[in-house]
């Protein structure tokens, strides 16, 4: 497909901002889902091609968190083995079936999410925190349905990892910024593959949305590693997202 200039150029921008938001709390794909399909492509082509960027930005959050040795990935095959299991069914689904009544569902899912930030914000904002899962079978289920979820339609997954790791695992909000991208990173490529295989990824879009989303997510890696107030802006711009996701799905599309 042929574009206007200005839409290369608002694929980059666009990806890198979306990059930047989902490193740090995740929805950033509600901002490239929006700019795909108003450069006109179906649905379930934008959602396709929507993933490589992610793949993209989280590889290179991942090297970046892993290089300054802030990613504690230790234990991990509890939250790892079942979300990839999910994604891969997830993604299989979405090949071949629409969007309309996801859409309303991640609108409920939102609002949820916002009352359970609202709840307990101490939660949210402690520097510190160790792994206290207890009950395996429930971590287990959890993170099959996020992955479930990212496989099937991505937006959003970032805010529903966070309150898996943060509510559910108990990690600090910073040290969940590092482990959902890693999680995000790894589902990702069964589910991008699915997609390719599927031919629904339009790759012109997709490349100038990954070098935007790498450029994104490379800068908000380093700032939730050396900001003194790191997860004091991950929690405010979390509440933000998910008003602004609302807003979107709910009263603007």
């Amino acid at each position: 497909m042929n574009y206007e200039w200005y839409m290369y150029l608002l694929s980059i921008l666009a990806g890198a901002l979306a990059g930047f938001i989902n490193t740090l709390t995740g929805s950033g794909s509600l901002v490239t889902l929006a700019m795909l399909m108003f450069a006109g492509l179906p649905a379930n082509y934008a959602n396709a091609t929507n993933r490589l960027g992610v793949l993209t930005q989280s590889t290179v959050a991942v090297a970046t968190f892993y290089k300054n040795g802030k990613l504690n990935y230790q234990s991990s095959g509890w939250f790892v083995v079942p979300s990839v299991t999910g994604a891969v069914i997830g993604t299989q689904l979405a090949v071949n079936v629409g969007e309309k009544v996801i859409d309303t569902s991640i609108g409920v899912i939102m609002v949820v999410m916002l009352f359970v930030i609202l709840i307990k914000p101490e939660r949210w904002l402690k520097v510190e925190g160790k792994e206290k899962t207890n009950n395996k079978i429930l971590t287990v289920m959890i993170f099959f349905m996020v992955g479930f979820y990212a496989g099937f339609l991505q937006a959003g997954v970032g805010i529903l990892l966070h309150v898996a790791f943060v509510l559910g695992a108990k990690y600090s909000i910073k040290d969940s910024i590092s482990l959902k991208t890693f999680l995000v990173f790894l589902f990702t490529i069964p589910s991008l593959s699915i997609f390719i295989w599927s031919g629904q990824v339009e790759w012109g879009l997709a490349i100038l949305l990954s070098i935007g989303q790498s450029i994104g997510a490379w800068l908000a890696a380093h700032f939730a590693m050396k900001h003194p107030s790191a997860s004091l802006w991950t929690y405010r711009m979390l509440i933000l997202v998910v008003v602004l996701s609302i807003i979107h799905i709910f009263f603007w599309k």
